[in-house]
């Protein structure tokens, strides 16, 4: 749901209201599908507006009912108390809207025109719950929408092209913001100077707005005092906010408006610096629009970051010193040096939450010390590079105004504080691509600097890169051999190892988790720890979410990166934290040892390759229905008719076939039309294809481009597998079932090879060195099957395996119909089937070893060194 969108098409119903459609016009706002609201309109039991002027919208929990004027409240009323299984109850008389929403127990009344203003009221109809927006950031919301409006108002009436066109539309923005905050927080004296001033002094047209704000600017930027009386309430404010001399936009009667709006309906003093600078970058940027303008991240997250990386020994260092006000004197001057630096740092969210925290360890310092000192927390101390310009603009102003708040915070504690005007130094934010910008010169390293590193890069994996990020990593990593397979977020963790080598510095970054999976793996991290440095701390993955509609968040992990010292390590797994001597680079408490793709098994066993690739055209491919159709035409065609299982057919119990035509039967299987016009089209389709080798198998159209098939039986191993389920649902399949590209599948096996790899000890593997379709598991021969350390076992041992997998058949025949995603949804896994499993997995893991395995870490750990000594053993055969 987009907001702007919606209050624009809420604005057009009023505006041109049909009375007829009014309700079916608000549903489609509220992103009803338009197959739903015909359905409405046809539907006599629910829609009855002709008759009484009702519709009930059943699965929206919605009553609306169109009144006369002089019956709209006792309507109102009557129905509330009537109709208790809805959620929203909506009456109108078209001049008069009244609601009532039976979940938050809030009601609304207000003229129809405006009912653009409120259209949060009606949010849950499209699935996003109100109160879990405004508990946090109402205000924010509010300003960042009107602020958006503004934005687009004045590009409507300006030319905005060139890079300095945009950079000075973004420069006016931010001094508009901090011209609001001022004037809602007495930095600014008086009430509503800044809005009243443009309200009294311009023209109602806006034709002379640009005038008097240029004017208005140059005295915030000026210590000269000798100026008109009323811009008298205007104070210095320095810092270098309205140093430069840039163009002011040219402003309509409209956009005069909306400017007056801002200030005069919006109470900036509840603005949340951290929250709102991300929200107005979402909504102002072409780039970030699209949701509802709520994407920030979260106090709590950007805390896991800060934590573990400096603050909670800071904290604990405090605890120690609290009662010994030497000690508490040499925690001050240590803070006073620390230097925070976010080279990816938008709109400053990490700096403002890292500012705010040692803002208020400072003032527990001064407190328990009884000190009656000014803050020294200062913004110099904090660093940051970001490529947007808007949102490095909005960086510096955000982190001014958490300076505000957090002055104003110690003046309530201690009674007095240093004024916030003249603004003094402000953060050290540098606008500019952090791949190409030396660290160094940014956040420069000096002798008792104590310097931590932060942030939440962009990850853009490898098929998401565009042009400049490619050039960017072979900037970086040219040279390092597959580094093409990385994410854009590991030229961070790359240049965070080369800046903090061997000074007192650490760092952590946020990233998705396909940098501690599969191949990035052994890429990234041997190149980031042949630096010198290790992973202090981390947090395996979990969902990050930034409270926005539909945000099921992005699986990420957070890294903490230092210099190698002999500390322990601090592990985060499901909310609890293990101290451990190591953890490497796929987050474990195992050896730093790289599992990398292999072309064959690390023991002689038989090959796992991908199913059968179709050639580019599903005209091979047949549906149960055309499959019939086929041998309605002609019944001998049985025999040219193949059934076919891949990944999904496997799983979810789907029936699907394929044409299955040797070279020697094609003459036959042309003369039915079927299939001749089957034929026909694939090799019309693969004539058209660009790819060459496509072009090529249109000499035999009739074929899939690989004609794999078992003599015996095959395995079929399903390319993704959900997260939840403990084991991979592996099948064994007769002969003739061809398996497609979709799977991976292993020819002729012996029964004990399946016993492995449907083992729980052989998921943990996979879940570890394979990588990930989002948060399910992708399996890949070459990393998975390939590199999995099978113990050396005896005939007795396999047969002993083939015996408890034949049992483990047995208890799937005896659930049969039911599907294998239902036999093996670990909330419905028959207990029979689940013991059958147990079994096999005790007599797995004792082919490795006698003693039992405690903990998934313990097994990794064994795999790990296991597949060291295999490989080492290898080489010197």
């Amino acid at each position: 749901m987009n907001i702007l969108q919606l209050e624009q098409k809420l604005q057009n119903l009023t505006d041109n209201l049909v009375k007829d459609d009014f309700i079916f016009d608000f549903l489609s706002a509220y992103e009803m599908p338009k197959s739903n609201i015909s359905r409405l309109r046809k539907n006599s039991d629910v829609n009855t507006l002709e008759l009484n002027g009702e519709l009930t919208v059943k699965n929206k929990k919605l009553f609306f009912k169109s009144v006369e004027s002089q019956n709209l409240n006792a309507i109102y009323e009557e129905l509330v108390t009537s109709k208790k299984t809805m959620r929203f109850v909506l009456v109108t008389d078209f001049k008069t809207l009244m609601a009532f929403d039976s979940k938050l127990l809030i009601t609304l009344k207000i003229p129809l025109e405006e009912l653009s203003k409120n259209s949060d009221f009606f949010w849950g109809i499209a699935g996003v719950e109100k109160a879990t927006v405004y508990d946090e950031k109402e205000a924010d919301v509010k300003a960042s929408l009107k602020m958006a409006k503004l934005f687009d108002e004045i590009k409507k009436t300006n030319t905005i092209e060139t890079q300095e066109d945009i950079h000075a539309l973004n420069v006016f923005l931010t001094r508009l913001l901090f011209c609001y905050y001022a004037e809602d927080t007495q930095i600014f004296e008086g009430e509503n100077t800044f809005t009243t001033y443009i309200s009294s002094t311009t023209n109602a047209d806006g034709s002379d707005v640009d005038i008097h704000i240029a004017k208005l600017f140059e005295v915030l930027n000026s210590k000269n005092r000798d100026i008109s009386h009323h811009l008298k309430n205007f104070p210095y404010v320095n810092g270098g906010l309205f140093a430069q001399k840039l163009n002011i936009p040219k402003l309509t009667y409209k956009s005069r408006k909306l400017l007056i709006e801002c200030g005069g309906e919006l109470n900036w003093s509840q603005i949340n610096p951290d929250i709102f600078g991300s929200m107005i970058q979402a909504v102002i940027s072409d780039e970030h629009r699209g949701g509802n303008g709520m994407h920030y991240t979260s106090v709590p997250n950007i805390m896991k970051v800060i934590n573990p990386l400096f603050l909670e020994e800071l904290q604990a260092e405090f605890e120690k010193a609290k009662t010994n006000p030497k000690k508490l004197n040499e925690l001050h001057k240590r803070i006073t040096n620390i230097k925070i630096f976010d080279p990816a740092c938008g709109s400053g969210n990490f700096l403002i939450i890292a500012y705010k925290e040692l803002r208020r360890l400072e003032m527990k310092i001064f407190k328990s010390a009884g000190m009656l000192n000014m803050p020294s927390i200062k913004l110099s101390q904090f660093y940051g590079i970001e490529l947007d310009d808007f949102a490095h603009e909005v960086a510096i102003l955000s982190l001014w105004l958490t300076e505000h708040q957090m002055n104003m915070e110690f003046k309530k504690e201690f009674g007095d504080c240093t004024p916030t005007l003249p603004l003094k130094d402000g953060g050290n934010i540098i606008q500019g691509n952090a791949t190409r910008l030396e660290w160094n010169e940014v956040c420069p390293k000096e002798d008792g600097d104590e310097i931590y590193v932060l942030g939440n890069p962009p990850y853009i994996g490898t098929r998401n890169q565009v042009k400049e990020h490619k050039e960017d990593m072979e900037y970086l990593f040219k040279g390092v051999k597959n580094y093409k397979t990385l994410d854009y977020i590991a030229c961070w963790f790359y240049l965070g190892a080369k800046y903090i080598k061997g000074i007192n510095s650490r760092y952590a970054f946020v990233s998705t988790n396909s940098i501690t999976q599969g191949d990035q793996v052994a890429t990234l991290w041997s190149n980031v720890f042949n630096e010198d440095v290790e992973i202090n701390f981390a947090y395996q993955s979990f969902k990050w979410s930034n409270n926005a509609k539909n945000n099921a968040g992005v699986i990420v992990v957070i890294v903490g990166i230092a210099n190698k010292n002999k500390f322990k390590k601090k592990l985060y797994k499901n909310g609890i934290v293990f101290e451990t001597n190591i953890i490497n680079g796929y987050l474990l408490d195992a050896p730093n040892i790289y599992i990398e793709r292999r072309s064959s098994p690390i023991l002689n066993i038989p090959k796992m390759s991908y199913g059968n690739y179709t050639g580019g055209c599903n005209e091979l491919l047949l549906t149960p229905l055309e499959k019939e159709n086929i041998l309605a035409e002609n019944e001998d065609a049985s025999k040219f008719i193949r059934k076919l299982s891949g990944s999904a057919e496997f799983i979810q119990g789907k029936e699907r076939y394929c044409l299955w035509i040797s070279n020697e039967d094609l003459e036959e299987a042309s003369q039915i039309q079927n299939i001749s016009d089957r034929i026909n089209k694939v090799k019309e389709n693969r004539l058209k294809s660009k790819d060459e080798s496509l072009q090529k198998l249109a000499l035999r159209a009739h074929q899939f481009r690989d004609l794999n098939e078992a003599k015996v039986s095959s395995i079929i191993v399903p390319i993704v597998s959900s997260e939840r389920r403990k084991y991979i649902p592996i099948g064994f399949l007769e002969k003739d079932v061809i398996i497609p590209n979709s799977a991976q599948v292993i020819y002729d096996a012996d029964v004990w090879i399946f016993g492995f790899i449907t083992s729980y000890i052989h998921n943990i593997w996979v879940k570890t060195v394979g990588g990930k379709l989002k948060s399910d598991y992708r399996y890949s021969s070459v990393l998975c099957y390939n590199t999995f350390p099978f113990p050396k076992i005896t005939q007795i041992q396999k047969v002993k395996i083939e015996e408890l997998v034949h049992l483990i058949l047995d208890e799937r025949d005896k659930n049969f119909p039911k599907t294998m995603a239902e036999l093996y949804d670990p909330n419905k896994m028959p207990k029979g089937l689940k013991q059958a499993h147990h079994n096999l997995d005790l007599y797995i893991e004792k082919c490795y070893r006698e003693k039992p395995f405690q903990n998934d870490e313990e097994r990794l750990e064994y795999l790990f060194r296991l597949y060291e000594k295999m490989v080492k053993e290898e080489k010197k055969l």
